[in-house]
């Protein structure tokens, strides 16, 4: 898809006894692993941390995401930040 014809989405977080995240307005799964996500979202990146999640549902053609775990924090990035924490969050997991 190009940027003309990408669809925009509502960006919603709910957050249900801080065991299960549901999140709309994403565009794309950057990065995650069972302590950390990383979401490109309408609204910036949109890091999330925790214990145990895993992802329970992904539409990303309907931009939402449905994680389940431990949620410790979550947190979004500004633009000059989140190129950063982002090639910092790679560069770990290809370490």
């Amino acid at each position: 898809m190009d940027d003309r014809t990408k669809k925009m989405f509502k960006h919603e977080i709910i957050l249900i006894d801080r065991e299960n995240l549901q999140v709309t307005g994403v565009k794309d799964v950057e990065s995650f692993d069972s302590e950390e996500f990383l979401l490109s979202t309408e609204y910036g990146y949109l890091n999330i941390r925790g214990e145990n999640l895993h992802i329970k549902n992904l539409d990303l053609e309907q931009g939402s995401v449905s994680i389940q775990g431990i949620i410790i924090d979550m947190a979004y990035l500004n633009d000059s930040y989140s190129s950063e924490k982002a090639k910092g969050f790679f560069g770990k997991l290809f370490k």
